[in-house]
């Protein structure tokens, strides 16, 4: 989906119809990286353009409460990011086994990520791709600073034995 997908129309008056300002200029200025940061936790390209969209939306709805922006739009992200990845398991869980084999693509890092638990691997992405500390991780995740280090460093470690072998 588009920029113009999102803000709509500009009238006359040079206003997108309906959506602040300043979300507008967040859109425009972030989507790019949120969409990315959807990405790496989800793995899939499309979904995480649904995510980063269905989060702006959210956003919009919930104007009138959001004191900061990029912090509220990143929480939606990494929120729905993960509800998908629970939802996956789930649809996973209750599939049939396939009668044919799937085809393997050799992506060593990617394949390691998607064996840690959902928590080492949205605390890696978040320290490692979105650079933030580990205080804005543990709120993002709703658990405390601790925890995010000791799942990074399990993480890490993971990694490692994995892509070892």
């Amino acid at each position: 989906m588009g920029e113009d997908s999102l803000v709509g129309q500009r009238d006359e008056l040079g206003a997108d119809a309906g959506w602040p300002a300043p979300l507008v200029d967040l859109y425009r200025s972030e989507r790019t990286g949120l969409v990315r940061l959807a990405y790496l936790l989800t793995g899939e390209a499309e979904v995480a353009e649904e995510i980063v969209q269905d989060a702006f939306i959210a956003t919009r709805t919930a104007w009138s409460g959001v004191r900061t922006p990029l912090p509220y739009v990143r929480r939606a992200v990494v929120n729905r990011a993960r509800s998908w990845g629970r939802h996956q398991r789930v649809v996973q869980a209750n599939q049939p086994a396939s009668p044919m084999p799937t085809p393997f693509e050799a992506d060593e890092l990617w394949d390691a990520l998607g064996r840690l638990n959902e928590r080492q691997r949205a605390a890696i992405v978040l320290r490692y791709y979105e650079d933030l500390p580990h205080r804005d991780i543990a709120e993002l995740l709703g658990c405390r600073p601790a925890t995010v280090r000791t799942a990074i460093h399990r993480g890490l470690a993971r990694l490692g034995k994995e892509i070892e072998r």
